[in-house]
Formats: structure tokens, sequence, C-alpha cells
């Protein structure tokens, strides 16, 4: 998964723990899913109008 380990996620976590704490983590989390969910959402998209510009440049 991108090069890192589970030793480097576990240093990563406790960092962010340090830094945010415990209590703000579930606002985190949510925020970073709302954020995947709406870039994925974007992708496919955007991938869709792709895909229908060539269709309709094949057509012509």
């Amino acid at each position: 998964m991108f090069g890192i380990g589970m030793q480097e996620l576990i240093i990563i976590l406790v960092i962010v723990l340090i830094i945010f704490g415990a209590g703000k983590l579930p606002e985190i989390g949510a925020g970073l899913g709302k954020a995947i969910k709406n870039f994925k959402t974007a992708t496919s998209e955007s991938e869709k109008k792709e895909h229908d510009k060539i269709d309709e440049d094949k057509k012509s």
C-alpha cells in the first residue's frame, strides 16, 4: 500500500493522535471519508463525460 508498512502506519497514527487528540479523530475521519467520496464521484463523472465524448466523436 503506497510503500508504507505497518510500522509507518502506526507511527503516523500516534502522531495524529498527539496532534489532534482522540476527540477530534471521528470528525477528521468523517471529513476524510466525505472528501474521498467526492473525489471518486468527480473522477467517475469526468471519465463518463470523456467516454461519452469519445463515443459521440466515433458516431460522427
